[in-house]
């Protein structure tokens, strides 16, 4: 019994792990059960006892993706106590330099949502949660900043990532997701004012 469920554990993983890079690179619905088993190196029965369908097995993948944003975003604000612009500054740098790294994606929970536009999809409603929260916390912060209006500023941090998040897609190097930090600086600078 011990050994079985030593097994479980390790073919979740691989078959998570397998799903989180294609995923990722391919798509949600372009990547089919038979090959993330097939890279796994596990069977569809155990696929389907760690996960019990395909859309559960994304919304897992979209789980961890979140989990690794959050620790991303909270570094960038633990970095800088008290200061909500250098801790919007701090992130978006980070952003900024990832989406303009080769073979870059984009947010995988903004393809999520574009790839089940149906309300209510387990692979979108994860998505959809990141992306309210980040919208609460970018207001939040644009309150601390002392901005005039900071529901709009922070609406427009919003959107500036979430456009430096297909931009990187679309330019790649040398696109102009890498200036997302400056742009969110002077955004700041002009809703201080």
């Amino acid at each position: 019994m011990d050994q079985i469920s030593e097994i479980k554990p390790r073919a979740a993983e691989r078959i998570l792990g397998v799903a989180r890079k294609l995923f990722y690179l391919e798509g949600i619905r372009a990547v089919g059960v038979d090959e993330i088993v097939r890279q796994a190196g596990v069977t569809k029965p155990s696929l389907y006892r760690s996960f019990p369908s395909k859309d559960e097995l994304a919304a897992s993948y979209l789980r961890e993706y979140e989990a690794a944003f959050w620790e991303r975003f909270d570094a960038a604000v633990e970095a800088h106590p008290g200061d909500p612009r250098q801790q919007v500054i701090a992130f978006l740098s980070r952003v900024g330099e990832r989406a303009v790294m080769v073979g870059y994606r984009g947010c995988g929970m903004t393809n999520a949502a574009v790839e089940y536009p149906e309300p209510g999809h387990p692979a979108r409603l994860v998505g959809e949660n990141n992306k309210r929260e980040l919208r609460r916390r970018l207001r939040a912060m644009a309150a601390e900043m002392g901005a005039a209006d900071p529901d709009t500023l922070g609406d427009g941090l919003l959107l500036l990532i979430e456009g430096a998040y297909i931009s990187g897609q679309l330019f790649g190097p040398g696109g102009p997701a890498a200036a997302v930090a400056r742009n969110a600086d002077l955004l700041i600078e002009a809703s201080l004012k």
